[in-house]
């Protein structure tokens, strides 16, 4: 099944290097009831986060969203709310396409290597689409429909009435518990992120809408087609894309008390892998061009990569099968290293 979702078609637009997003999320020892409120202590003692903004980095978007993080042993708890005056979904089916409703979708690629992620999408019915990613789509992939989060918790609260075009509304707010079990690669994995950081962030489809019969449906210009719809993120792509999981944001799972500071640096290897990434990309341009690889890195790159004050010295290497893009860490001493197909391996 090819997924042709909104959130992974490429449009043309610049791939502008962003820097990600951070948020520290704090470990809680208090009981998160998922129904939708934030009533608890534990969500008043820590910060939301920046508003959301358009996919690309440069829109401000019509309605504000903003997402709060916990987490204990058991769960990731995620508190996301939205302005919206027309809160409506009809979707009710679990992994239907959910983003044909207005949505909030949830990205995580745990181990930073871009492949093997897993996607969430719910609507305001509190219907949810949970999907794994083998790889981004910009390689071959595969997208397993039927995996499920299982034991996950989510709630929605609406704040107006929701699927009804006669008032207008304040908006509605998710909240979910997410088990860190379903992130697990083996059975006697250990992968609770006490004091580490995974890749995140967060999407939120909205489409105009028009009423139809007393019932709200996307809207549709003159000639009948689907207007598109609007992609407001927490970390921004620079392209239409949410599917490049090397520019998702950082999550850094703290096991200190709740509290408002984002204490998070982002560590110097990574801003070395955005480098690498950038490379790939012009790599992977010229072979879509001209059917093949660049031989050298200086046909990748004119001019000397510094980190932090530190030049990069990367190294290209051809085989049969496609390229590696690697280096040695100046700051940690370890290979860094982006295979053909993106996946990044650290050594």
């Amino acid at each position: 099944m090819i997924f042709l979702t909104v959130s992974s078609v490429v449009c043309a637009q610049g791939n502008k290097q962003l820097t990600p997003k951070t948020y520290t999320a704090y470990k809680t020892t208090e009981k998160i009831s998922i129904d939708g409120n934030d009533q608890e202590e534990a969500w008043n003692k820590v910060n939301w986060s920046e508003p959301f903004i358009d996919i690309v980095g440069e829109k401000q978007p019509k309605y504000k969203t903003q997402v709060k993080m916990l987490w204990d042993d058991k769960y990731y708890y995620i508190l996301a709310k939205m302005e919206e005056p027309h809160v409506w979904a009809n979707l009710t089916k679990r992994d239907t396409i959910i983003f044909h409703n207005n949505d909030f979708e949830v990205f995580i690629d745990p181990d930073g290597d871009t492949h093997n992620y897993y996607e969430l999408e719910i609507n305001a019915l509190n219907t949810a689409w949970d999907l794994f990613v083998s790889k981004p789509y910009r390689v071959e992939n595969a997208v397993l429909n039927d995996w499920n989060i299982t034991d996950l918790q989510s709630a929605v609260k609406v704040n107006g009435t929701i699927n009804n075009p006669t008032d207008t509304d304040e908006g509605w707010t998710l909240e979910m518990a997410i088990p860190w079990s379903v992130y697990k690669t083996g059975y006697y994995q250990k992968n609770v992120p006490a004091d580490k950081f995974w890749r995140v962030n967060f999407s939120r489809v909205n489409w105009e809408h028009q009423i139809t019969n007393g019932k709200y449906e996307r809207k549709r210009d003159a000639n009948n087609k689907l207007l598109h719809e609007y992609n407001w993120v927490w970390s921004p792509m620079g392209v239409v894309n949410m599917h490049e999981p090397e520019k998702w944001g950082y999550v850094f799972f703290s096991s200190e008390a709740p509290t408002t500071e984002n204490t998070f640096k982002i560590p110097q290897d990574e801003k070395i892998k955005w480098e690498l990434y950038q490379l790939f990309r012009i790599q992977n341009e010229n072979f879509k061009k001209h059917g093949k690889y660049f031989a050298t890195i200086e046909s990748l790159t004119k001019s000397p990569i510094t980190v932090d004050g530190k030049q990069l010295e990367p190294k290209l290497e051809i085989h049969r099968s496609g390229f590696n893009l690697f280096l040695k860490s100046p700051f940690t001493n370890k290979t860094l290293l982006i295979k053909e197909d993106g996946k990044f391996i650290s050594q």
